[in-house]
């Protein structure tokens, strides 16, 4: 039975553009052949557009894009709060989404010294960094209490896959949900992009006033470096992957103070930084 408070990602499309589309395949198993409907993830181009002037443009799947831009705007280091976001709109275009927003005059002077303006590949982290100290930017230490038992992580993982809407039709999109200890999923969003999930999750938190220090997050993909970087730069102190991690991302994760587990599967997990918020005590007796 779902969990009447999982907020569910959106499937409706923005602007007339569908997150998905029916195919006709030729499907094969084994010397078994059959024609059939397939359900497609789609990524359309997503252009933001800050204080009248395009900064990048990211390929993502069209859903939830308000919170994509806030989160996007926070963990890029564009703004640093919501209140900062003065306005925000969404508009249909021949070619893709244009999400036009508006910021502080002296926060538009500094993006626009970034001289940034390019275009993000679906599974571009780092997109529009020109050069590397913009690339590889180093949040402050993150704070918390998180004390969490270490089998919460496995049931995460279990909801996580019942509350993947979008990605039970296609399978082809990443999900990054937010777990409240003894609360279970609360939060999911959905994109092909990695990168993108959490920058739409993290967008939702920050709109609904949520503390990223009260839960953790896990992401249906690798750990790489951006993701602990975003994770770090709001606040959020445990980041769990369903696969490992980059060196890059655990030397961040280790330095911001982030806890990090990679492999997280059923009664299985590795902890590569800050083991301190995970409790083992109630861990199964079937792992040593």
């Amino acid at each position: 039975m779902a969990n009447p408070n999982v907020v569910m990602p959106e499937l409706t499309p923005e602007l007339g553009w569908p997150s998905y589309q029916l195919r006709k395949v030729e499907r094969w198993q084994g010397n078994q052949h059959s024609i059939q409907q397939d359900y497609i993830a789609e990524e359309v181009p997503v252009s933001l557009v800050y204080n009248g002037t395009p900064h990048v443009v990211m390929l993502a799947t069209p859903t939830n894009l308000e919170d994509f831009a806030l989160g996007f705007s926070i963990t890029e280091g564009i703004i640093e709060t919501p209140r900062e976001l003065l306005s925000s709109h969404t508009y249909n275009r021949s070619n893709g989404i244009e999400v036009r927003l508006q910021i502080p005059e002296p926060r538009f002077r500094h993006l626009s010294d970034k001289g940034r303006n390019l275009t993000g590949r679906t599974g571009c982290g780092l997109c529009g960094a020109s050069t590397l100290q913009q690339a590889i930017r180093h949040p402050k230490p993150v704070q918390g209490e998180l004390n969490l038992p270490a089998t919460e992580l496995f049931s995460a993982l279990t909801a996580i896959n019942h509350h993947q809407q979008l990605n039970q039709l296609t399978g082809a999109v990443h999900a990054a949900a937010w777990v409240v200890p003894g609360q279970d999923v609360q939060y999911v969003r959905e994109d092909v992009g990695r990168h993108n999930a959490l920058d739409k999750l993290i967008g939702l938190l920050l709109r609904i006033g949520t503390n990223p220090a009260a839960g953790f997050v896990v992401i249906t993909s690798r750990a790489s470096y951006e993701l602990v970087q975003k994770a770090a730069s709001v606040g959020i102190t445990l980041l769990a992957a369903m696969s490992a991690p980059t060196g890059l991302a655990i030397r961040l994760a280790d330095e911001a103070g982030l806890t990090l587990v990679g492999f997280v599967r059923d009664n299985q997990h590795v902890v590569y930084t800050h083991p301190e918020r995970l409790n083992h005590t109630i861990y199964p007796t079937l792992i040593k």
